[in-house]
């Protein structure tokens, strides 16, 4: 084994995957691009590290909800350039030509683009580690997308795409909720 600088530690752990976090200020929809997020068990109870320093940040405190879009390998460019630039002064829906799709539960707009929606309220907010935890409300997916593969960050400016899936259900069934 070779050391590792524990400052690069973390390129090991990146969840992933990459999503995109939509919301709305009540004058504005903005969306940015999250690579910290969390799974909180097998209800719909998300996390994702974000805090004062992105401009979505208000908007999630003050209104509560938001929409975790996931994107797949072929919007990496537009991830990447979501990430690169704030919402304070660019409109990211325009300049990235995605497409508003109404919500059902809350106010933000679903992404078209995106495999997957999960629109979410904000249950708790841990300022000391910047970890906004999400209470899903509402998920959609749209199945006749043939790309389906995520992306993971690193956290050093690579990112790692899903590859094969492997099946073991019936292996771990005692261990998963009933419908899943």
């Amino acid at each position: 084994m070779r050391t590792l600088p524990l400052g690069k530690a973390f390129t090991l752990m990146e969840p992933g995957p990459v999503v995109l976090v939509a919301t709305n200020d009540g004058r504005k929809d903005n969306v940015m691009t999250i690579t910290w997020t969390m799974v909180l068990d097998f209800s719909a109870s998300f996390a994702i590290t974000t805090g004062p320093w992105n401009y979505s940040f208000e908007a999630l405190r003050r209104t509560k909800e938001c929409v975790i879009a996931i994107p797949t390998v072929d919007m990496i460019d537009t991830v990447v350039g979501i990430g690169m630039c704030s919402g304070s002064d660019t409109d990211k829906f325009a300049k990235f030509a995605l497409t508003r799709e109404k919500a059902k539960k809350v106010k933000v707009p679903l992404i078209k683009e995106c495999l997957a929606n999960i629109e979410c309220r904000v249950a708790d907010i841990v300022t000391p580690y910047n970890i906004v935890v999400l209470q899903g409300l509402a998920a959609s997916i749209d199945i006749a997308r043939k790309e389906k593969r995520m992306l993971h960050a690193v956290g050093d400016g690579t990112f790692i795409v899903d590859g094969r899936r492997l099946d073991r259900k019936r292996m771990m069934r005692a261990k998963l909720p009933d419908g899943v």
